[in-house]
């Protein structure tokens, strides 16, 4: 619904009013007998900005265009569009509020430009969603102005549409992944996986640099000549990614939420899950279990797994670790690999995590991913130029090495632990992903 309000003066005509006014002071005082220029003046100011803003014209259409869905972190157009009557419309810009996902003001400003082949005027401006979500685009207003610069009019929209922020999936679109996947699934109906894997695929003449535990001794026996065993890489594993969406993990790290990091690395681990035949599960929790989604075993049903990961909500709360790795475990019917996201800032919440995962880890091989703080190091590489400044770097310094203990108490466990910076670990998770596959420490 649209709503058009009267003429209203610019603030250029403001500007020109406020300069008058010590002028009509002066003649005042000069000659009072002049004092009917003040008037007159001020009408013809009030004829001229009613003239310019008729002269601006109506505007006859205007449209404001969101898109119905982006990804957090991705820039993200919206469009406006405008067509006035006559060509008197001068500087013609749309306001725009909004949730403030998209922008941490919750408003924004576009001009309109000109089509030289139409008479449209169009804008355009970037948003960058920061959070997942839906965020409302409520109301739009448009402004344009006379000629003059004088008067301007201006129409108000009620807009009522919405935009789905979902997780960023940048990674698994990038050419580097998409090549990777292409290459190694090459052949793949025509052969066998022959790997490392518990599962026999056949005997093959002994060569030298092979693993002598893979001689088979009794048909080296029958043939009198050294065979070695080869094995079926095993598939089908289970993978679960779990996620704390506690506090800490709410924090911002370069502009977005570490889970929004963690959930970008998980699904571009999963994509490449499915596609070597594995199934893959989502589990988020904070206080409580948010998300658990069935097993995905195809890649086509990636889909699922990215609208369970948008479900994933922020919690300022402390997450419970007991209750929601309790209820991971009595939900796996066999061994799996656990991928947990996760991060601490505190001694006692770091040792209430690691009581519960090492409680999982009887059952489970668990793979522990936490994104590296470079705000402490910062910290700890900043000059100290005075007092507070060494404070805060010795503080890094300890909440560091309490980090580095809670990390290496984890690795004694027999938890395979991945830090790194948030541009990295997805590829690293990757990485440590094929290598568990390649091992057969699975199943």
């Amino acid at each position: 619904m649209a709503l058009s309000l009267p003429l209203v003066p610019t603030q250029r005509a403001a500007w020109i009013i406020a300069g008058f006014a010590p002028i009509a002071l002066v003649i005042a005082a000069v000659s009072p007998g002049l004092w009917v220029i003040a008037p007159v003046a001020a009408l013809a100011m009030v004829a001229l900005i009613v003239l310019d803003g008729l002269m601006a014209g109506t505007c006859e259409e205007w449209h404001v265009l969101v898109p119905a869905d982006t990804e957090v972190g991705q820039p993200t157009a919206i469009d406006a569009l405008a067509r006035f009557s006559g060509r008197g419309a001068s500087e013609p810009e749309v306001a725009l509020e909004f949730d403030p996902r998209l922008a941490p003001s919750g408003r924004a400003n576009m001009p309109l430009l000109r089509d030289p082949d139409t008479s449209e005027r169009s804008g355009s401006i970037d948003v960058h969603p920061e959070r997942r979500g839906t965020a409302p685009v409520s109301r739009a207003w448009l402004r344009w102005s006379g000629p003059l610069g004088l008067g301007s009019r201006q129409t108000q929209q009620t807009l009522d549409k919405e935009m789905r922020i979902w997780p960023d999936l940048s990674p698994v679109r990038s050419k580097e992944l998409q090549t990777f996947m292409r290459d190694a699934a090459a052949g793949l109906i025509a052969r066998r996986i022959r790997g490392e894997g518990t599962q026999f695929e056949a005997l093959a003449e002994y060569q030298p640099g092979m693993d002598r535990r893979k001689i088979d001794w009794k048909a080296s026996a029958r043939h009198m000549h050294l065979y070695a065993r080869e094995n079926e890489s095993e598939r089908n594993n289970q993978i679960v990614f779990a996620f704390d969406c506690g506090q800490a993990m709410c924090e911002p790290v370069d502009g977005m939420p570490r889970i929004d990091r963690a959930v970008t690395a998980a699904l571009t681990c999963s994509y490449v899950a499915l596609k070597g035949g594995d199934k893959v599960s989502l589990f988020g929790f904070a206080q409580r279990p948010q998300v658990m989604t069935p097993f995905v075993n195809d890649s086509r049903a990636f889909y699922r797994l990215q609208s369970a990961a948008a479900a994933l909500d922020y919690d300022a709360a402390e997450p419970n670790f007991t209750l929601a790795l309790a209820t991971l475990t009595a939900k796996l019917q066999r061994r799996s690999l656990i991928v947990l996201f996760s991060d601490f800032t505190d001694a006692t919440a770091a040792e209430m995590m690691i009581e519960s995962i090492g409680r999982l880890v009887d059952k489970h091989l668990v793979l522990f991913v936490t994104i590296a703080d470079s705000e402490l190091e910062s910290f700890i590489d900043e000059e100290p130029g005075d007092i507070a400044t060494l404070a805060r770097s010795v503080t890094a310094d300890t909440l560091l090495h309490q980090r580095s203990v809670v990390l290496q108490r984890l690795r004694r466990m027999g938890v395979d632990v991945i830090e790194a910076p948030y541009n990295q670990i997805g590829y690293q998770l990757i990485d440590r992903y094929f290598i568990i596959k390649n091992s057969e420490a699975i199943g």
